[in-house]
């Protein structure tokens, strides 16, 4: 089944009351109207200001434009003429967007029997109810904050897992056949959760609401390293206490972190452990030697997540994981 989406609905409404409204003021061309307010709904209000500012400025000059030119030569092959001038200048001032809107006006002014100040009103007109409609029908906007703490919840979830999964086979240097699925969730995830924050950022016009968005680019970067570790972990064959050591700190971290309680005390708690690392005998066999390194490189990981962890500020004060 098809899903009709808010900007569809929006534009489904908003044109024909455009058309309406140009047409009730005996607009000539009152249709095109409706092909503006159709050009300038966006899905973000950001995006529809902008939108609707492009076109605008865009239309004007073309007005102008045009009405110049075509008083002066009225034949066919001076649309061809303004173009070549108009296009370039839109690119320059960066609202190329505006280009089709536009060409509609020169192509109404060419058509026109007699190029005066009541046809460039008329104009002026259908361009003005064509963007105002737009930008009223964008002055709603449905909340996804609900869809995006869901997300905040199950990249936890997954997050959870995965340490889970580390935290075990520190301890036991085995695996459960775990197929690594939480992995591919999660980026997955990641990749509609920053999509949908980036959008949600989008709808605040007069401040910047972009915490959701910094929260998924942090945890991206934790799920890099997660990545990484992996394969650290994984490769120890041989059991050393620091393992288990590491596996109850792992334990800790996953329970105890959260935006009211800052990474510092477990980087703390971590440059700890690696002291106590270093003062202990040495390595008695090979075995040992590299699984004591491999775990020297997951601390200095670790170390890594937590630092990303740290210079977030919170997410509305909700619970969550390190």
């Amino acid at each position: 089944m098809v899903k009709i989406g808010y900007r569809t609905i929006k534009t489904a409404i908003g044109t024909p009351i455009a058309i309406m409204i140009a047409q009730w003021f005996h607009f000539p061309n009152f249709v095109s109207a409706g092909i503006i307010t159709i050009l300038c709904i966006q899905n973000t209000k950001k995006k529809s200001l902008h939108a609707a500012w492009t076109r605008f400025l865009a239309c004007m000059i073309a007005m102008v434009g045009s009405s110049i030119i075509f008083q002066l030569f009225h034949h066919p092959a001076m649309i061809g003429v303004l173009l070549l001038f108009f296009i370039p200048i839109t690119v320059y001032a960066k609202i190329s967007e505006g280009i089709v809107t536009s060409s509609v006006i020169i192509l109404h002014v060419y058509s026109a029997n007699e190029i005066n100040l009541e046809l460039l009103m008329n104009e002026f007109g259908i361009i003005v109810v064509g963007i105002g409609i737009a930008l009223i029908m964008n002055l709603y906007m449905p909340s996804v904050e609900g869809k995006l703490y869901s997300y905040q919840q199950q990249l936890e979830k997954n997050f959870e897992k995965i340490f889970e999964e580390i935290i075990y086979y520190l301890r036991t240097n085995k695996d459960r056949n775990w197929d690594g699925k939480e992995l591919v969730e999660t980026a997955n995830l990641l990749e509609k959760a920053i999509s949908l924050s980036s959008r949600h950022t989008e709808n605040y016009l007069l401040k910047e609401e972009n915490t959701f968005y910094y929260y998924f680019k942090m945890r991206e970067k934790q799920l890099d390293i997660l990545e990484r570790v992996l394969p650290i972990v994984t490769s120890i064959s041989h059991q050393v206490d620091q393992a288990k050591m590491i596996a109850d700190f792992m334990e800790d971290l996953s329970h105890h972190i959260h935006p009211g309680n800052t990474a510092a005390l477990y980087i703390k708690k971590l440059y700890n452990m690696k002291k106590s690392f270093e003062q202990a005998d040495l390595p008695q066999t090979r075995e040992e030697f590299e699984a004591r390194a491999a775990l020297f490189h997951f601390l200095w990981e670790m170390k890594q997540y937590l630092r990303i962890k740290s210079s977030f500020k919170g997410l509305n004060k909700q619970k969550t994981l390190a």
